[in-house]
């Protein structure tokens, strides 16, 4: 990832992380559907019969209090850009993790180290996602599991739309649709992926920009323009008078590293 993007997208975040999960009502519901497919994926400890797991974008810790509930013996690895939300994520809870500041597109671990990787809407911020699945699944072991959920494209499909009426670019990133994200991976022999729609009604489109702000995703995408006063009010009149309320559109996917003898 871009360093100065990354350092912009760590310090948007950590704006933000006091008072996050106030306004991650939509990443809660999908740090929780996440689990329950964890819950159904058979995870092999390594020989010595100890679980290692790595977790990416832990932000709070909403999906990392899933794992230490669902792997209560496991090591885990909670991992996040941002400082700030990394000391969030400590008093959270007691999960017994280890909490590292780290880039998920530059990860510190070499060689096949972790039994199961998982990250809860991280990957969208990446810049390179393809490269990331490659360096990711290499850290697993032989029978490990990278499991993910990501932003695909409907997400925010409506505020996109507002501008696009208006002649405007919206900051939000045009996100990969599902078959790309199919044909990233089929590069790897054993991965599935689905699609869920989270339609949200944020009270039009000052109650979108709150949420945003409140989660901390408000670094635009790379070359936008900022938008004026005026024009702004325009996007949000053009918002709500569509209905004014906004989709999620979230990829699930797991890419498995294929046991030796297999």
């Amino acid at each position: 990832m871009n360093e100065d993007r990354t350092q912009r997208i760590g310090k948007a975040f950590g704006a933000a992380a006091e008072h996050y999960e106030e306004h991650a009502g939509v990443q809660r519901v999908v740090a929780e559907t996440l689990a329950r497919l964890l819950r159904l994926q058979p995870v092999r400890p390594a020989p010595d019969g100890r679980l290692r797991i790595l977790e990416i974008g832990c932000g709070t810790g909403l999906l990392t209090r899933q794992l230490r509930s669902l792997f209560q013996d496991a090591e885990i690895v909670a991992s996040d850009i941002s400082p700030e939300m990394i000391r969030q994520a400590e008093r959270g809870g007691d999960t017994g993790a280890h909490f590292l500041v780290m880039d998920g597109e530059a990860p510190v671990f070499e060689g096949a180290h972790f039994d199961l990787i998982a990250s809860s809407l991280a990957f969208q911020w990446f810049a390179d996602l393809p490269r990331a699945l490659d360096r990711l699944t290499a850290l697993l072991r032989p029978g490990g599991s990278l499991m993910f959920a990501t932003m695909a494209r409907r997400s925010f499909h409506e505020w996109r739309t507002a501008h696009e009426i208006l002649g405007l670019q919206a900051g939000t990133p045009l996100y990969p649709d599902a078959d790309d994200l199919r044909a990233m991976l089929s590069q790897h022999a054993d991965a599935f992926l689905f699609e869920e729609d989270y339609i949200h009604d944020f009270g039009g489109a000052r109650g979108l920009l709150e949420h945003l702000k409140g989660i901390g995703a408000t670094v635009p995408v790379a070359g936008r323009e900022p938008l004026s006063a005026g024009q702004m009010r325009k996007v949000m009149r053009t918002y709500d008078e569509d209905g004014g309320t906004c989709t999620y559109h979230v990829a699930f996917a797991r890419v498995t590293r294929i046991a030796e003898g297999v």
